[in-house]
């Protein structure tokens, strides 16, 4: 079942390091698989590799291996942007040492890693031919580096079975918090007994048989709370109120008929939108909420970045392509010009920007969405979320951040 777990959950561990210092060997360690091709010759891993597993208490996670940062040469440089896409999704990284410890590549790869702020340890490979130099230890202990020495070949007590053992409690004890601790969707706002009614509209992009994944992600947290979900359209809404013998304890609707279930809901219940909550289990909700206020200041012309996690076909009334970008020229009236980019990609220079506008990020986990506000921050660029745009343009904005006790004006 690991392989089920959904992108956006999974932890992301990239192995980084110079060439032939033996990622690939400690993938196929920590993996228990041959994965990726190991080999002497430097450079045998050229793009990225991933492997799905469960690191337990953690649960799913995505390993990558990864071409080493010191490759050379024009296709040497595309390996490297390749490896550079990963870091900017990665949740934990491991700097992988060979035999010649801590050189200077590796203590550059450290800092890249620390300004990206990506939480890293640092695995000493090869303990089967040296240990690693006194230095080094001094290094890693001055500047509160976790590492481990272990060797990815097979034989001896610190080879693939005791080394991958030794570098998964180093995983466990380097791991970012909230991959510890379970984060909350609504699990703050439900209790045992109470009654959940979730708003579910089905358009020409919703899924043929199924719930999309918030809607899912949403229910199955209700039912661990021990709360009661009831899900409905939008048009059986009025019915289903009628029907409860007391108010829910909390509305969710799918964004893009708030208008109608916040007209429909009595102010006095809590009401929120999937996307809002996304925004918080995801991102920087605070960071998120301040960004609609840019919508406010658009101009004619301004460029606004689409951001989508994830790569589909646009259907006739696609939300991030059609709906969003209409209702934005509808309530700034102003000329506005979009420019779309979907699964990974992201544009390197965002200061043509004046806003940017991202998908709940259901499929992308959250170390990418923080890193893309963040980008988004340094860079002068406000950022906020289509759930939240929505909600914005729709005047209701306030409402749907009230549940989380978050104000609208708020910076993140």
């Amino acid at each position: 079942m690991t392989g089920k777990a959904p992108r956006g959950v999974r932890m992301v561990i990239t192995l980084v390091g110079r060439r032939n210092a033996g990622k690939s060997s400690l993938i196929n360690a920590l993996t228990g698989q041959d994965i990726a091709i190991v080999s002497d010759h430097p450079g045998t891993t050229t793009d990225p590799v991933a492997k799905h597993y469960e690191l337990l208490p953690i649960g799913p996670v995505t390993f990558y291996d990864t071409a080493g940062l010191d490759d050379t040469g024009e296709l040497g440089a595309m390996r490297i942007h390749a490896t550079r896409k990963v870091l900017c999704r990665t949740d934990l990284a491991l700097l992988v040492a060979g035999e010649t410890g801590l050189g200077d590549a590796e203590r550059d790869i450290l800092k890249e890693l620390a300004a990206l702020d990506i939480p890293f340890a640092v695995v000493f490979n090869k303990a089967d031919m040296t240990s690693p130099r006194d230095e080094d230890i001094r290094f890693c202990a001055d500047s509160n580096i976790r590492y481990v020495s272990v060797s990815a070949r097979p034989g001896g007590q610190n080879g693939p079975a005791g080394g991958a053992d030794a570098v998964k409690q180093l995983l466990l004890a380097a791991a970012p918090p909230e991959y510890l601790e379970e984060p909350a969707l609504v699990a703050d706002m439900v209790q045992a007994g109470d009654s959940v009614l979730c708003v579910v509209p089905i358009d020409l992009a919703a899924p043929k048989g199924r719930l999309i994944l918030p809607q899912v992600q949403v229910l199955r947290e209700v039912l661990d709370c021990d709360a009661m979900a009831t899900v409905v359209k939008e048009r059986e809404l009025e019915e289903a109120l009628l029907a409860m013998r007391r108010d829910p304890a909390l509305v969710v609707t799918d964004s893009q008929a708030i208008l109608k279930v916040a007209g429909d809901v009595p102010d006095h219940i809590p009401l929120t939108t999937f996307s809002t909550l996304f925004a918080r289990y995801k991102g920087d909700i605070a960071a998120l909420a301040h960004g609609a206020h840019a919508i406010d200041t658009l101009r004619d012309h301004d460029r606004i970045l689409m951001c989508e996690a994830c790569s589909h076909h646009a259907v006739a009334d696609d939300i991030g392509r059609v709906k969003i970008p209409r209702w934005l020229r509808q309530y700034t009236g102003k000329e506005l010009e979009f420019s779309f980019y979907a699964g990974h990609d992201f544009p390197d220079n965002l200061e043509g920007y004046a806003l940017a506008v991202h998908c709940g990020g259901c499929m992308t986990n959250r170390a990418e969405m923080l890193r893309r506000i963040r980008e988004c921050t340094r860079r002068g660029v406000p950022i906020t979320n289509y759930g939240i745009a929505i909600s914005k343009v729709q005047g209701v904005l306030e409402r749907v951040l009230r549940p989380l006790g978050i104000h609208p004006h708020e910076r993140g």
